[in-house]
């Protein structure tokens, strides 16, 4: 069995914390290990399985490649989707990726940004879903509800398959219900939340798209079979993948084909779809509070609060949320946390930064934070994570001055090579080829002060990039 991890989403309704740059399923939510790690360690205490295959966002293949690296984690193949074509197009790239040597295993599709909190029980209903895989059913997990919920898809379940009543053939997928619908799906008994995780062989999968969704399999087979590679990761053709249909895999195949079959699982799933849902997995305290982070909280009860830099202090509040990063505050009922997706399709119709970046902005080679910034200047922290190295570059527009807090800093300065050491400082004038290493052991820090009258990421011109990055466009 071979897992698929999806790691390709952007969990808007997560924001301030969660950016399209660096989405929820890469930050560590509910636990020390963000979700996406989480999610790989669950999968590896399974039995029979193997290295997992990673579908991901070209920009996200450094966040997927270092936190398995510290996890220990080494996978199968880390795919990189050229574009957004949702679920279905994504899990067929995957059997094909499977299927490449020969062989033809059962897949086990696992979005990366979901909880469990009963381990055993989830590897009970996988244990369950195997054979029947193996025989042929397209498996689906249904979680078995505990509330009348609006904000999930439901699966009724049909005749039992097995004598002991653990799957169930599908009757039918149902949209989203409203409150007095969920209310009856819930009474009858018959009906559980669609998880969004499924198990099939690669091969039987591959079989029901030529059926039900030909144009998919036809587009994904010309983006795998062109695909390159870069360093760790699979890259498919930008131009075939773009052709591909938009669909789920829900419609594409599961809806319409005649082998789905429901496996029941109360394993205390969550899907973490907003900042509701991380109160409900939170530890709360006496007062029902669930608090990250430097917070005061006086006469306040029913509250997610979470402090990222600052002191975040409530009085009298009830049943809200409150979320507080470096660059922006969210302040909501919790019952309409659902509703901070709405702040973020305003900030992109503005083109407001904060969709995408947080202050603090990850790279390969380690991170650089804004400090302050005015007409003509821009000061950053940078840290390079040991043996690391920027790009051997130059800018148009801007110089760069360079000073040394902790760490040994190797700099190239046109044909010059210098160690900078704590407390020392170099120059770079505009137009001068540079690069910054870290030769060290320890991470490296260092404040940069650019000048000049633009200061933008894409006023680089890279000549040489360990990671294989191109030129901003």
């Amino acid at each position: 069995m071979i897992p698929v991890i999806m790691a390709g989403g952007s969990g808007t309704r997560l924001w301030p914390l969660s950016r399209e740059l660096y989405p929820k399923q890469f930050l560590a939510l509910t636990s020390e290990e963000t979700m996406f790690q989480s999610t790989v360690k669950r999968c590896a205490g399974m039995i029979g399985a193997e290295a997992p295959i990673v579908l991901c966002k070209d920009e996200h293949r450094f966040l997927v490649g270092e936190q398995l690296q510290k996890i220990g984690v080494e996978a199968g193949a880390i795919i990189l989707e050229p574009v957004g074509r949702n679920t279905a197009p994504a899990v067929a790239v995957a059997a094909l990726q499977a299927m490449a040597n020969g062989d033809d295993p059962v897949l086990m599709i696992l979005p990366s940004d979901h909880v469990i909190v009963d381990q055993e029980k989830f590897r009970q209903a996988v244990a369950a879903g195997e054979g029947l895989a193996e025989s042929g059913s397209l498996i689906t997990f249904g979680i078995v509800p505990g509330c009348p919920e609006t904000g999930y898809g439901y699966i009724k379940s049909g005749s039992a398959v097995d004598e002991n009543d653990n799957a169930f053939r599908v009757d039918r997928f149902v949209e989203k219900p409203d409150l007095q619908t969920a209310e009856q799906y819930l009474e009858s008994g018959d009906y559980l939340w669609n998880s969004g995780m499924f198990m099939f062989k690669a091969s039987v999968l591959i079989s029901e798209l030529d059926c039900y969704a030909p144009e998919i399999m036809t587009a994904c087979r010309a983006a795998f079979e062109q695909k390159s590679y870069d360093l760790d990761f699979v890259r498919l053709d930008r131009d075939a993948f773009s052709l591909c249909p938009d669909d789920s895999i829900d419609y594409a195949v599961m809806e319409k084909t005649a082998e789905a079959v429901v496996i029941p699982m109360d394993c205390g799933w969550n899907d973490v779809g907003s900042w509701a849902a991380l109160h409900e997995v939170g530890d709360s305290d006496e007062s029902d509070n669930v608090i990250q982070g430097d917070v005061i909280a006086k006469d306040t009860s029913g509250c997610y609060l979470r402090s990222e830099n600052r002191l975040v202090a409530t009085v009298g509040l009830r049943d809200h949320i409150v979320i507080e990063t470096s660059d922006a505050v969210v302040v909501a009922p919790r019952d309409r946390s659902q509703d901070v997706k709405a702040i973020v399709e305003q900030l992109r119709a503005e083109n407001r930064s904060e969709t995408a970046l947080h202050r603090k902005v990850y790279r390969p080679w380690g991170a650089y934070e804004g400090v302050d910034s005015a007409a003509r200047f821009q000061v950053k922290r940078i840290t390079v994570k040991p043996g690391a190295s920027l790009s051997l570059q130059m800018h148009h527009h801007r110089a760069e001055h360079w000073v040394v807090v902790s760490g040994t800093a190797k700099v190239t300065v046109g044909d010059k090579i210098l160690t900078v050491s704590e407390n020392q400082s170099t120059y770079i004038p505009v137009g001068e080829k540079h690069r910054l290493e870290n030769p060290g052991i320890i991470d490296l820090e260092l404040i940069e002060i650019q000048t000049g009258p633009y200061l933008g990421e894409d006023d680089i011109v890279r000549f040489d990039d360990v990671y294989g990055r191109q030129n901003p466009k």
